[in-house]
């Protein structure tokens, strides 16, 4: 080769060099190795995932199936929207026989409350009921043979049982004087005979306790709650309170509706509420399948939902049970990623904090976060679960979101 092509090529070569070296390093350049290093070194069993511009800048083990916690509540909310739509609202329907007796049949409703029953006993008095006779529960819309998947036996409120009549979460919050008187906690709420046995043992304070150890429990505490609020509001309840199917043959005067269904989701989201993520679960089984509810139902409508409509494979998660209170519940972060794309539109049923909208997980050695981050007018996805010791979700979501704010989505 002559001397004056080696020459040429080095004077190419050192120029092209020189030129690099005063092009500045772009941000994501500067940080990605850094920051996603330091990521890594505080995941010791989990994954994670970040977008940007419909792009996946960061992720590490996005294909490993991890436990949730309760960021899978929002699998069950995207099922429930998608099944029933945001304007269902759940049915609780009222009778009234030739004897005055009241029959209550329950379809349900997460949102049976005390100020609900309020509401009902207005337009019962409206139409013209001065006295009721008996009170017939008819909780024949569930057919559950057991608890939920991962519900223990505790009287937790995250641990009560659900049924298809059952008020205020299937709880009650009683305060307990220093000179061992019981009353309700709350104004709406009147003092319940449930109150004085459940809170005998109990110690001085307030104190919110699920009926779900005892399932007898869970009918005559709806009863005892109309009962007592149909009596303050001067409609006198005389009989007993008992468990019995509606007859066929009687009409209902009054159906009550709960509010609409992305009222009742945004709540669950908000206070992690598994007692409404698995009404949600079964409603679905049921809108599917027909009544009575069963968990079966309830787990074959969320199965196929996220195989047919989110197109997850069946190696990318398992669905135990609605609210990610069971340990057997798996999902990928990748599949996670999916479940958030596909629920981006009800983003603001989430809680939003230090500027993300984030849903959070948390069980014994289960930490999670997912959520989406705003940029400019559209919303990127981040995914963290961790299945380990050390929560160290907040370190890595500060850090995900520093590298959002300098990094450029790949090509």
């Amino acid at each position: 080769m002559p001397q004056s092509d080696c020459s040429l090529k080095k004077f190419f070569f050192f120029t092209f060099l020189f030129f690099c070296l005063l092009l500045p390093a772009t941000p994501s350049a500067r940080a990605d190795g850094s920051l996603y290093n330091e990521i890594d070194r505080l995941i010791s069993n989990g994954g994670y995932i970040l977008s940007k511009d419909n792009q996946i800048i960061g992720e590490k083990n996005s294909h490993g199936l991890f436990i949730p916690a309760s960021i899978w509540k929002i699998a069950t909310a995207a099922s429930a929207l998608d099944l029933l739509g945001a304007n269902y609202r759940f049915q609780t329907k009222i009778f009234v026989n030739s004897r005055n007796d009241l029959y209550i049949q329950g379809f349900g409703d997460p949102l049976l409350t005390s100020e609900a029953i309020q509401d009902i006993t207005v337009q019962l008095k409206k139409k013209g009921l001065t006295s009721v006779h008996s009170i017939f529960l008819d909780d024949s819309a569930f057919n559950l043979q057991s608890a939920a998947s991962g519900a223990g036996n505790s009287l937790n409120p995250y641990d009560a049982a659900n049924s298809a009549l059952a008020a205020n979460f299937n709880t009650i919050n009683l305060v307990k004087a220093k000179d061992g008187s019981i009353g309700s906690a709350e104004p709406q709420t009147p003092t319940l005979p449930l109150m004085i046995r459940h809170g005998k043992n109990l110690p001085a304070g307030e104190h919110r306790i699920n009926l779900s150890r005892n399932h007898e429990n869970i009918l005559p505490h709806v009863g005892e709650l109309f009962r007592a609020i149909l009596n303050r509001e001067g409609i006198k309840v005389q009989g007993s309170i008992k468990k019995k199917p509606v007859p066929q043959a009687l009409m209902p005067i009054y159906v009550h509706h709960s509010p609409r269904l992305d009222t009742i989701i945004s709540k669950m989201l908000h206070y992690s509420n598994n007692f409404i993520a698995n009404q949600l679960l079964l409603i679905c089984g049921a809108k599917q399948q027909n009544f009575p509810a069963t968990w079966a139902k309830g787990k074959f409508a969320l199965n196929h939902f996220l195989l047919t409509t989110i197109r997850l494979k069946e190696n990318e998660f398992k669905a135990e049970e609605g609210s990610g209170l069971s340990r057997k519940n798996r999902i990928t972060p990748a599949g996670m990623l999916r479940i958030l794309k596909h629920f981006k539109n009800h983003h603001d049923l989430l809680t939003k904090q230090e500027g993300v909208w984030i849903k959070s997980g948390t069980l014994n050695q289960v930490f999670s976060y997912v959520g989406y981050i705003p940029n400019k007018n559209q919303l990127d996805f981040f995914v963290i679960i961790l299945n380990q010791s050390e929560n160290n979700r907040d370190r890595i979501l500060g850090l995900l979101k520093k590298q959002h704010s300098v990094s450029a989505a790949q090509p």
